[in-house]
């Protein structure tokens, strides 16, 4: 069955929600089963480490990076066409929201992406933290905190109503993409060859990587032949944590890939630990464990949505296809997070899970 075929048998949005399904299905069993997670990256990078889960997380990137720009010279998507590098970006966004979200995770102990995987292995931790942060993106979106994200926002914008390339800004060529993610993938082989990473575990992390690609260029493909506007996006956690929300509590919503992506997730990561016997119910530690992680999800839910994205959609989505600002909010996640594990756990003498 052909694109066109599917879309006039069950229609656009449909159409759209069930790639969402798929891509999320995808992200969900290699993140699992890879165990990515750019807060125990950080974390390791800085106690100064440059062990397994740094290299799952270069690998990952480097990844996204080759499958992304590969496609884009192959012409299977076109990614000045893409929501993120069509709308104005925030500077001023990207670093606040970056450190909010990188402090974020580390209270949190995992990012908006990695929460929702350990959720669909009956993490109850993560339920609860996935939740709050879902509501406080709503609130971030177009709630009471929205007067606050649009100020903080309007600080510091990319000039001429659009996104920076920034391979263009650079003045890079066309294929420089390609070429940093082979680089990178060097980097992450080397290291994951000292720290012993199996093949299987080698495989799912460049899957996840794998998902984005997926997720461009199937809601491409989507956006060529649909009678309506459709977006051209990929995995991300903050604005579809929300808008799934959304469409649990309002019947009027719409189907979308947003809509698909979410459950597609939790599916993919369930079915993973299932079947490799990691399915466990796990709680809180402690009142101090709880209370972190609350703050945290929310830092991460106003964060992310300041910022352009989560760890995942702004720091391997949005930088797959080189947005400026994604460049950016990534640095500062870094930043924000080596900074908080500082000052919180190592300075108290906590290592966390």
């Amino acid at each position: 069955m052909d694109l066109v075929t599917l879309i006039d048998g069950i229609g656009e949005s449909r159409t759209a929600a069930l790639f969402g399904l798929l891509t999320g299905v995808t992200f969900g069993v290699a993140a699992q089963r890879s165990r990515f997670c750019l807060r125990a990256a950080t974390v390791e990078f800085a106690r100064g480490g440059m062990g397994d889960k740094v290299a799952v997380w270069l690998l990952t990137f480097s990844t996204a990076l080759i499958w992304v720009q590969s496609a884009q010279l192959l012409g299977l998507m076109d990614a000045t066409q893409a929501r993120m590098m069509a709308v104005p970006g925030s500077w001023s966004g990207a670093i606040i929201g970056g450190l909010m979200f990188g402090a974020g995770m580390v209270l949190a102990r995992g990012c908006s992406g990695r929460l929702l995987v350990l959720a669909a292995t009956g993490n109850l931790r993560s339920v609860i933290s996935g939740l709050i942060f879902a509501v406080v993106a709503q609130m971030s979106l177009s709630g009471i905190l929205s007067p606050l994200r649009d100020r903080l926002a309007g600080l510091w914008i990319t000039p001429d109503g659009r996104n920076l390339d920034l391979l263009a800004t650079l003045g890079l060529p066309q294929g420089a993409g390609l070429t940093l993610g082979l680089l990178i993938a060097g980097v992450a082989l080397f290291l994951s060859y000292r720290n012993r990473i199996g093949v299987a575990r080698l495989v799912f992390a460049s899957g996840v990587g794998f998902s984005v690609a997926l997720g461009w260029v199937l809601t491409y493909a989507v956006s060529q032949i649909a009678f309506d506007p459709v977006q051209i996006e990929s995995a991300t956690f903050t604005g579809p944590s929300a808008q799934t929300l959304m469409f649990v509590l309002d019947r009027d919503s719409v189907l979308s890939f947003d809509i698909g992506l979410i459950p597609g997730v939790f599916l993919g990561a369930m079915i993973a630990a299932g079947l490799s016997g990691e399915m466990k119910i796990q709680a809180f530690d402690g009142p101090v464990t709880m209370r972190k992680a609350m703050i945290g999800a929310a830092l991460m839910g106003f964060g992310g949505m300041l910022a352009g994205g989560c760890a995942i959609g702004a720091g391997v989505t949005g930088g797959s296809i080189f947005v400026a600002t994604a460049w950016c909010a990534l640095l500062f996640m870094w930043l924000g997070a080596m900074a908080t594990d500082y000052l919180v756990d190592q300075t108290a003498g906590h290592v966390p899970a």
